[in-house]
C-alpha cells in the first residue's frame, strides 16, 4: 500500500493497537520510520468520520512540536489518498515496546528505575507543553535503537474516549481512580497510569495477573493497599508507587518532576534477576565469585517451601544460605523471603 500524499511506501506490519495498525516504512524525507495507519471503521457514518479526520490531522502540529528524547518524534500525520485513512508517521523505535518485556517476566530494580526516569521526563516535556498523554502502559513505551525509552501514542486519547478506549484495549487497569468517578483526566492521572506502569514491569505477566483486575477495585478506592509485591521490591519502591496510586490526588505527587525526584533516591540493590512461573519463582545474582540462588515453590495456595543456595562461578562446593523449616503459609514464606532478598 503506498497511497498517501506524502510518498511514504508503507512496508510489512509490527503491530496492533485499538487506535490502528503500525507498520515499518520508508519516508523520502526522513528514511526508515514507522507508521500508524487509522482506518474508517464501519461504524464511522460520513459526519463523523470527518471530524475523526479532522481531530487526528489537526493534531500534527502540536504532536510535531513535542521534541524530546523520551518522546517518540512524530513527523507528520497526513490523510489518504482515498480519503479513507490516516497516517501519522513517526521515528522507528526497533527495540520494539515494553509490553514484550512484560510479558516475558520482572525487570530488574535497576532496569525499571531506568526507564521510569526517562518515561518521567518526557512526560514533564508533555506536561510543560499542555498535552497530556491518557494512555500510559507498557505497550506505549517504545526502545530506540540507543536503548533509551520514549513514550509512543500520545496525543490519540481524549478525555471522550478514556473510559470506553480503556475497556475495548483491555487497558482500564490505568485509568486513576478520579478518572473513574468523573473528575477527568489530569497530569496527575498521568502519574498515576505510569506508577501502575512500573509496578506491572517490576512483576511481570504471570505475578500481575494472579490478583484481583483493578478495574473492579480502583474505582472504589484503596487500590494502592492491595497490591501483592515480589518479595525482592524494596520498601522504598513499594512507597514510591503507592504514592503515585494514592487516590486522593493532593497526596499523589504533583508533577512529573516530583515524581523523579521520588524516583532518584530509590535503591537498585541487591540486583536479584528474578523468574516467575505458576508454582516457582526464581531468583539469582553475582556476588564476588559466586552466584546466588533461591528458589520459592508454591506447592499450592497454602503450601510452600524456600531455599536459598549459593555456587560457585568456577571450581568449589554449593552453600547453603537458608531456607524455610518444611512447608509453610504464604504470609510466612514472604515475610522471610523479604527479609532474605532484602537484607
Amino acid at each position: 500500500m503506498t497511497g498517501f500524499t506524502s510518498g511514504v511506501k508503507v512496508g510489512r506490519k509490527i503491530g496492533n493497537g485499538h487506535f490502528g495498525q503500525v507498520h515499518e516504512a520508508l519516508d523520502p524525507a526522513h528514511g526508515d520510520v514507522a507508521v500508524k495507519i487509522l482506518r474508517r471503521g464501519v461504524t464511522l457514518d460520513d459526519a463523523n468520520w470527518a471530524n475523526y479526520k479532522e481531530f487526528h490531522l489537526g493534531e500534527a502540529k502540536r504532536l510535531s512540536r513535542a521534541e524530546h528524547r523520551n518522546v517518540v518524534k512524530v513527523h507528520y500525520v497526513v490523510e489518504g489518498d482515498g480519503g479513507d485513512s490516516v497516517a501519522i508517521c513517526m521515528a522507528f523505535c526497533p527495540g520494539g515496546s515494553l509490553q514484550e518485556q512484560f510479558e516475558r517476566g520482572p525487570m530488574t530494580l535497576s532496569e525499571v528505575k531506568r526507564v521510569g526516569t526517562q518515561v518521567l521526563h518526557g512526560l514533564g516535556a508533555l506536561h510543560q507543553r499542555g498535552m497530556l498523554h491518557r494512555d500510559i502502559k507498557p505497550a506505549n513505551i517504545l526502545i530506540d535503537a540507543d536503548a533509551v525509552a520514549q513514550l509512543g501514542d500520545f496525543g490519540l486519547v481524549t478525555d471522550d474516549l478514556v473510559l470506553g478506549y480503556g475497556s475495548q484495549a483491555g487497558y482500564s487497569d490505568h485509568i486513576a481512580y478520579e478518572v473513574w468517578n468523573g473528575v477527568g483526566t489530569s497530569a496527575k492521572s498521568d502519574i498515576w497510569a505510569l506508577g501502575m506502569t512500573l509496578y506491572r514491569l517490576l512483576h511481570g505477566k504471570t505475578w500481575y495477573d494472579e490478583s484481583p483486575d483493578p478495574r473492579d477495585l480502583v474505582r472504589h478506592g484503596g487500590f494502592a493497599d492491595t497490591l501483592r509485591w515480589l518479595p525482592h521490591v524494596p520498601k522504598d519502591w513499594r512507597r514510591v508507587i503507592r504514592k503515585m496510586l494514592a487516590d486522593d490526588t493532593a497526596k499523589r505527587f504533583q508533577s512529573a518532576q516530583q515524581a523523579l525526584n521520588g524516583i532518584a533516591p530509590l535503591s537498585v540493590e541487591p540486583a536479584w534477576e528474578t523468574k516467575v512461573a505458576d508454582d516457582l519463582i526464581e531468583w539469582q545474582r553475582t556476588k564476588g565469585q559466586r552466584r546466588l540462588r533461591v528458589e520459592w515453590k508454591r506447592l499450592s495456595a497454602r503450601k510452600h517451601e524456600w531455599r536459598a543456595w549459593s555456587e560457585p562461578l568456577k571450581l568449589g562446593r554449593d552453600r547453603s544460605l537458608g531456607q524455610s523449616k518444611g512447608i509453610v503459609g504464604r504470609h510466612k514464606a514472604e515475610t522471610d523471603l523479604r527479609d532474605f532478598l532484602c537484607g
